[in-house]
Parts: structure tokens; sequence; C-alpha cells
């Protein structure tokens, strides 16, 4: 892959893009240290969608039935002290 140093970036940056969006990548070093790739966008114009990470961990945690009153007192007692200690 192509690498580029920051300089060389900046100035002739419009035709780097040019390259990067006919399928040309390439990398950003700064000090000879990679930092960043430049490749091209889908051919729809639209970026990839994000994986859905709802249900990440179905069926690996169970969430009690008494979930949303688990601490009910120590809360009210914080809140309104008039729970015995």
């Amino acid at each position: 892959m192509k690498r580029v140093n920051m300089h060389e970036a900046k100035t002739h940056l419009s035709r780097l893009v040019e390259e990067a969006a006919a399928g040309q990548a390439f990398v950003i070093c700064k000090a000879g240290k990679p930092m960043v790739r430049v490749t091209p966008l889908s051919q729809s114009g639209d970026p990839d969608p994000v994986a859905s990470r709802l249900g990440l961990l179905r069926g690996q945690v169970s969430v009690p039935d008494d979930f949303d009153r688990i601490g009910q007192e120590v809360i009210a007692d914080l809140f309104e002290g008039v729970a015995e200690r």
C-alpha cells in the first residue's frame, strides 16, 4: 500500500483523494509512523451500515424478575431517610 508523509498529504490532498476514490488506497504517516488509512467509500456513496449490537448477549445473561425493585429500600433511605438502619 502506498505511504504518504503528512506534508505530502497536505500538499497533494486533492490528487490523493481522487486516486483513493479510484481504488488506490494509501496510508498517511507522521514521522514515518502510519497514522491513518484512506480508502474509497462503497460504490453507492453510502457508508457501510453499522452492525446492530442489540441482542449481543442474548442467551448469555439473564435479568431477574425483581430487577426494578433491587435496592429499593436503600434508595428510599438515601433520598428520603425513611428506612431503619
